[in-house]
């Protein structure tokens, strides 16, 4: 029987924190993640960004002039991605990529949740700097409505 996780981002870093929702996914788990905009990306802003803004400036090849933004820059497609690329691409990862919601904030639906936290994931295991992940969608030109 498949079972809900309420998960809140709250200081979990991008990586580890995905790696494991993804293995809760592939076990049929469905997944609720909250609070994704507090999520943590380890590095330097310098570094982070120069990656972020190389990744944003993919484009097509077929026609470069008429194509727009190709990637999202909110957090929680931010973090679905992250998700999503440690899924395996079979239909049994797509099957398990629809069973995963993300949000930003807390919605009043999930108040009476009991959310969990990933120690693996936290950041107090970190010893370098870090940013959160609405910081950096803020810088990629996210506007927040």
């Amino acid at each position: 029987m498949t079972e809900v996780i309420y998960i809140d981002g709250s200081g979990l870093r991008l990586g580890r924190a995905a790696s494991k929702i993804a293995k809760h996914l592939m076990a049929g788990d469905k997944v609720v993640v909250v609070n994704v905009d507090k999520v943590a990306v380890s590095g330097d802003r310098d570094s982070v960004m120069s990656k972020y803004e190389r990744w944003m400036a993919i484009r097509t090849l077929k026609n470069p002039e008429e194509v727009g933004m190709k990637q999202h820059r909110s957090p929680d497609r931010l973090f679905h991605s992250a998700v999503k690329n440690m899924l395996p691409k079979t239909p049994s990862g797509k099957a398990a990529l629809k069973r995963l919601k993300v949000f930003i904030g807390t919605p009043g639906e999930f108040a009476n949740a009991q959310f969990k936290t990933i120690d693996e994931a936290h950041v107090r295991n970190l010893r370098g700097p870090y940013m959160e992940l609405g910081e950096v969608s803020k810088s990629l030109g996210w506007s927040v409505q």
